[in-house]
């Protein structure tokens, strides 16, 4: 099983899979595709298959499947779409993945209060276009396509968190099932809490190693009067950096901001058939109402100027919008085009606003001086940038080097106040750095695991090895 506790024997681990079997039918799965499925990962980590596939389909049946598996000792590995960056769905002491995507029903809209309850296995899409016609959305974007469970077990952000925050600021309150088979209830739906700890933010980015959650409570907004994309190239990198900085020191309320800068931009431009200048490129999106967005695109068109921006291309048209925003969203698999059969592991850190001009032409520096082929995009309105390097997977020399520029990169951002991850989280791909991040507080986590988790079965092998 997990490294402090041993692994369960194979007579108790038949009998558990012959138990779960009888009780539940097709919904669980020994195959092995399936297996292999979920424990797919975009990442350079090797693929560790669980030893087998359970679909669960309400909270009872969790806790059912949670208690019997504690029992004999047999790690659990939630699971809700495969979208996570750092391996986090790898069973690397076997075990059964618990398969929450059918937990897919929205349970309440709340309009005037502004808040929903659903099921962990609802994807984002799916929730706005349920909300559309109440004239509400949920504003956390990520890119992929991935369940709600699953962005608030990774503490996901994306695109819009400059303006609402990440799922840290949209999850009201939440149940998740513990490692006993216990259900917790985190909260009620007040906007606010003095009771107590807050359990909802300590479940909040455990990625699955604390509890599985089966229901959230989130934030909703109303959809914006006006809705305004842009796209404007810069002279420089540094140049795209410092008009983010300013504008975000300005108090500029950007919906989003993204940087793509011009090896990504190639690549974009390749693979969703655009025509953007081969420039470092900030994306944009104002919200607001028709006389506020003008006002905001008019400051920015000036800091622009000032630090060597170029024409806008607007986009205000929902059918524009979403080409350009998707063109953003597909950044990964452009990248994957500069290099056909070269494999690709993406990376991101995040620094305090006012030292990411300097984070990322440093990067750029690195890689240049590297020899890497290596895409630089990003959330800069709040200081998270990715890099997507690109290296032959059966060259050495090229693993080597690509390993020693995510250990600069990541050196870089903690010299520079920052953390290793502004969204992937930890998961197994950066258990290596979060010692030099947390330092003590790394003791603190393992302390609080060992305490809901004793028998270290809820995504052994994550976040830290365990002593």
């Amino acid at each position: 099983m997990a490294d402090a506790v041993g692994r369960p024997s194979s007579e108790a681990k038949c009998a558990l899979f012959a138990r779960l079997a009888a009780r539940f039918g097709k919904r669980f799965s020994t195959g092995t595709a399936l297996r292999e499925q979920h424990a797919n990962t975009l990442t350079w980590i090797a693929t560790q298959p669980p030893d087998a596939v359970l679909f669960a389909e309400t909270t009872a049946e969790v806790v059912e499947a949670v208690k019997l598996c504690a029992a004999a000792r047999v790690p659990v590995i939630p699971f809700g779409t495969g979208t996570s960056l750092e391996g986090h769905v790898n069973a690397p002491f076997g075990g059964v993945s618990l398969d929450l995507s059918r937990m897919n029903r929205i349970l309440a809209v709340h309009e005037e209060d502004l808040d929903c309850v659903v099921e962990p296995g609802v994807t984002r899409k799916a929730l706005n276009d349920h909300l559309r016609d109440q004239g509400l959305f949920f504003a956390i974007d990520p890119g992929a396509d991935a369940s709600l469970g699953g962005m608030a077990a990774t503490r996901a952000s994306g695109t819009n968190a400059v303006r609402y925050g990440t799922m840290r600021d949209n999850v009201l309150s939440l149940n998740a099932v513990l490692a006993n088979g216990t259900l917790l209830n985190t909260g009620q739906r007040a906007r606010k809490s003095a009771s107590g700890y807050d359990l909802t933010h300590l479940l909040i980015g455990s990625e699955g190693t604390l509890g599985i959650i089966t229901e959230l409570t989130l934030k909703l907004h109303g959809i914006p009067e006006t809705i305004l994309s842009a796209v404007c190239p810069f002279a420089t990198l540094e140049g795209a950096c410092n008009a983010t900085i300013i504008a975000m020191q300005m108090g500029l309320p950007l919906a989003r901001i993204e940087l793509a800068d011009e090896v990504q931009i190639r690549a974009c431009n390749a693979y969703s058939h655009l025509t953007f200048a081969e420039q470092p490129t900030l994306f944009l999106e104002f919200h607001g109402s028709a006389a506020a967005t003008r006002e905001q695109v008019e400051t920015f068109a000036e800091i622009a100027r000032e630090q060597g921006g170029g024409q806008f291309a607007w986009a205000e048209r929902q059918e524009d919008r979403s080409k350009l925003w998707q063109a953003r969203h597909d950044a990964y698999w452009a990248a994957r085009g500069l290099r056909p059969g070269a494999e690709v592991v993406t990376t991101d850190v995040c620094v305090p606003i006012s030292a990411l001009a300097a984070c990322v032409g440093e990067t750029r520096a690195d890689i240049d001086r590297t020899g890497l082929l290596a895409p630089i995009v990003g959330h800069v309105g709040d200081g998270n940038f990715h890099v997507m390097p690109l290296f032959d997977a059966g060259s050495a020399e090229e693993r080597r080097a690509v390993q020693g520029f995510l250990d600069r990169l990541t050196e870089r951002a903690l010299l520079m106040q920052g953390t290793c991850s502004g969204e992937h989280g930890v998961g197994q791909g950066k258990i290596r750095y979060l010692a030099q991040e947390h330092g003590a507080g790394v003791d603190v986590m393992i302390a609080i695991k060992k305490a809901l988790d004793p028998l270290n079965i809820l995504n052994p092998g994550k976040i830290f090895a365990l002593p």
